[in-house]
């Protein structure tokens, strides 16, 4: 792929990494082409701005529940177990 078709993002890819941008999980160059392209794209800035609520929506009303105690150790237990059943099918 060369950097001309890396920088022509059409819509559907930006709507599918809006949630990278919202998270902020996108590299500086990510950022600057999906903000460029919600800047000049109304439907998918309008989108954008859809999700943005939804995320402090959910931020404020989800945002002070704190997880039981060991359930972060109970997941990794879970994933380790999981990963090993499959390496050994």
């Amino acid at each position: 792929m060369n950097d001309d078709q890396f920088e022509q993002l059409d819509c559907s890819a930006v709507v599918a990494d809006i949630w990278l941008l919202l998270d902020n999980e996108c590299d500086a160059g990510a950022r600057t082409r999906l903000q460029g392209h919600l800047d000049g794209c109304p439907s998918c800035f309008e989108h954008y701005g859809i999700q943005r609520e939804l995320k402090a929506l959910i931020s404020r009303k989800c945002g002070g529940d704190a997880a039981p105690e060991g359930l972060r150790e109970r997941l990794r237990l879970e994933i380790r177990r999981s990963v090993t059943i499959r390496r050994t099918l």
